[in-house]
C-alpha cells in the first residue's frame, strides 16, 4: 500500500455554501484539483468541485456533497491526504517528506539513533523529528549540514551529530 501524503488541512468554513478554506501543504497549491479525491485518516473521499486560491498557503474548495455552512463547519481540522503514487516522481536529489518518515537515522559512524519520525514546520524553517527506541525525540533543524546524507534506496539519513551533544547517551 502507497505511503498517505498530507496535501492540505480544513481551516475552517468559508460562507454559506459549504466552501471550506484550507492550509496546503503542496509546493504548486494550484495542482490539489489535479490529484483526484483527497481522504481523510478514516479513508473517506472528498471530492474537489470548486477551487480558488486565498492568501499564500491556502485555498477555498468546494467538496461533492458538502452544502450548507454547518457540514463545513464539521469538517474544520480534517487533514486530506493522497496516496504517494499518485505524486509527481522526483527529480534526483529530489523528495517528499513523506519519504522520509520511517528511514532509519544514523551518525556518521552508522550508528543508530532512530528513526524519522515525521518533519515539522513551525514558521521558521523545517524541523526533523528522530524517535528513538527509548521513546525519546531528537528534534533537529532539517538542514544540508545537519543532514548531509539522504539515503532513500537505502531505507537510511546521515545525521550530523551537534557537537554539543555528542558527549551525551543518546546514540544507541
Amino acid at each position: 500500500m502507497s505511503k498517505e501524503v498530507l496535501l492540505a488541512a480544513v481551516i475552517g468554513a468559508q460562507g454559506l455554501q459549504g466552501a471550506v478554506k484550507v492550509k496546503l501543504f503542496t509546493e504548486a497549491p494550484e495542482a490539489l484539483p489535479s490529484y483526484g479525491p483527497l481522504r481523510d485518516a478514516r479513508g473517506k473521499t472528498y471530492e474537489i468541485t470548486d477551487f480558488r486560491p486565498g492568501k499564500p498557503g491556502e485555498a477555498v474548495i468546494s467538496f461533492s456533497g458538502v452544502t450548507d455552512r454547518n457540514a463545513a463547519e464539521a469538517l474544520k481540522g480534517t487533514e486530506l491526504f493522497i496516496g504517494r503514487d499518485a505524486l509527481p516522481a522526483t527529480a534526483q536529489e529530489e523528495f517528499y517528506h513523506a519519504d522520509l518518515i520511517g528511514l532509519e537515522a544514523q551518525d556518521s559512524e552508522g550508528r543508530m539513533l532512530g528513526k524519522v519520525a515525521a518533519i515539522h514546520n513551525y514558521g521558521a524553517s523545517d524541523v526533523m523529528e528522530i524517535l528513538r527506541s527509548d521513546g525519546d525525540s531528537i528534534l533537529l533543524a532539517f538542514t544540508r549540514e545537519t543532514v548531509p546524507t539522504i539515503d532513500i534506496a537505502a531505507g537510511r539519513i546521515v545525521v550530523a551529530v551537534p557537537e554539543d551533544d555528542e558527549g551525551n547517551d543518546h546514540v544507541e
